[in-house]
């Protein structure tokens, strides 16, 4: 390969910098090497100051200096020991295939222990700003000189998002599902911890700019939709009781008698019922149920025939029977309503804003109730002229849901256990607005039991996998909304 590369290290620990630095310069392909933010005093590497290391100003130096064919571009302040022959095989890659971004799974060192730690395929869903690309980035040069040149962006903390999001606009992004190199994890939290960075106060000013960013990228690509949504009408057809709570159960035995009594000891202006979805539990769940029901006749207990539903499914066997209400509001067996009023603010705010969904905001608990960090999940991201173009962005629309049934009946909930509810959310909002209540209404209880408490790399993998193909679907769809 008669090419050339530029290394671009970050260097707010001297010692990281160096080790990277040291062992990369052996390959034979690489130009220069730039330490970024560095003070360091080797000669052999040139400084380049940054502000932020994801800015846009960080990414326009970075193009000014590359004079090489590629650019590498360590994302982490961490050791990275790129392995045999790692580099040359990611140049190989990106010279076969002629795409803008290449990146690799990677060996991963964390708490003294190394793991493998594969990363998933880049699709046009994959709208994350915290899509794991690894710490390893190789840029086609020319790629990232052209994304530079159209925009005109200066984001403190967005850039690196954005530019990328630019890049893919006219050129692949490739994964290769091969082990190149090693990195030192320094965050040692688990995924349940990790999932709600995207809604803590504290980064807020950071998701103003990544808005801002996917924004523009929608803009570009025909998928941003106006805010002009269709009208509902809520006399559409007659029902029995006005709202139906759903909960979906499957060996919940230490909880769901709580979530039960959270709901039957709600105050309402209207008729309401609660229909729990019993799939064929094992652990005395059914039990428990069985016994509240005999004395509370607002308790609808089904256990469906069918031995394949996940939740998704087991909502859509809900929704779709006779004795469901005109507002269909969830609450996970796991969790409960913060007061009696819940059930009443929802369907209130139905009401006032003519929506077909209405999502609320929670406290994050441990099992005994006591509030545990980041506290409210409240969401406020949302806007009603924007919100449905940032929902592609992040990893979830925040909780309790709730659904005008008709149009719920419509669309259906895919029959999944994960990311259900973000797939039928970001459908119905390319043609509906969705309410929102930024006040506390509902008690998410975090504990082992949780299905996303603690998952393994392949498992979170699988989901990001899945919710990335989800925004797929939508982005398609609604560039094809957009062209009719």
């Amino acid at each position: 390969m008669n090419i050339k590369l530029d290394v671009f290290i970050p260097n707010f620990t001297n010692d990281n910098f160096l080790k990277t630095a040291n062992a990369i310069k052996k390959c034979t392909y690489v130009n220069k090497i730039y330490s970024l933010n560095g003070s360091t005093k080797n000669e052999e590497f040139e400084i380049v100051f940054i502000d932020n290391l994801y800015s846009s100003n960080t990414i326009s130096k970075i193009s000014e200096h590359a004079e090489s064919d590629y650019i590498l571009f360590i994302t982490k302040d961490t050791f990275i020991d790129m392995g045999s022959y790692g580099v040359e095989r990611f140049l190989n890659i990106a010279q076969n295939t002629n795409a803008g971004i290449v990146y690799s799974d990677y060996y991963e060192e964390k708490e003294n222990k190394i793991q493998k730690h594969p990363v998933i395929e880049y699709q046009i869903g994959s709208l994350r700003d915290d899509f794991n690309f690894g710490s390893v980035l190789l840029f086609r040069t020319q790629a990232l000189k052209e994304a530079v040149k159209v925009s005109d962006s200066n984001f403190e903390t967005a850039g690196l998002y954005d530019i990328r999001l630019k890049i893919s606009q006219n050129n692949s992004i490739i994964r290769i599902p091969e082990f190149l190199y090693s990195a030192i994890e320094t965050d040692n939290r688990k995924s349940g911890e990790k999932q709600f960075d995207y809604v803590d106060p504290k980064n807020r000013k950071v998701q103003v700019e990544m808005e801002q960013a996917v924004s523009n990228h929608l803009q570009k690509i025909g998928a941003y939709l106006e805010p002009n949504f269709d009208e509902i009408s809520f006399n559409y057809e007659e029902f029995e009781f006005e709202a139906s709570v759903i909960i979906p159960v499957r060996n919940r035995v230490k909880t769901i008698a709580d979530a039960i009594q959270s709901v039957l000891k709600q105050n309402t202006d209207f008729n309401f019922n609660l229909i729990v979805v019993d799939n064929h539990s094992t652990d005395g769940t059914t039990e428990t149920i069985k016994k509240i029901a005999e004395s509370d006749g607002r308790l609808y207990h089904l256990i469906p025939e069918r031995k394949d539903l996940q939740i998704g499914g087991c909502w859509t066997e809900a929704v779709m029977n006779k004795n469901c209400g005109r507002f269909a509001i969830q609450l996970d067996s796991d969790d409960i309503y913060f007061d009696e009023n819940t059930v009443q603010k929802i369907v209130e705010k139905f009401r006032e804003e003519k929506c077909a969904m209405v999502i609320g905001s929670y406290k994050l608990t441990d099992f005994q109730l006591n509030e545990i960090p980041p506290g409210l999940i409240d969401h406020k991201e949302w806007t009603p002229e924007n919100g449905r173009n940032n929902a592609l962005r992040i990893n979830g629309l925040g909780a309790p849901r709730a659904f005008y049934t008709p149009v719920l009946r419509e669309v259906k909930i895919p029959n999944v256990s994960y990311g259900e509810d973000y797939a039928v959310g970001l459908e119905i909002s390319r043609n509906y607005q969705i309410g929102r209540i930024y006040d506390p209404i509902y008690l998410c209880r975090r504990w082992e039991g949780n299905s996303d408490a603690a998952l393994e790399i392949d498992k979170v993998n699988i989901n990001n996998f899945y919710k990335d193909k989800i925004r797929t679907f939508e982005v398609i769809a609604r560039q094809l909304k957009n062209k009719n």
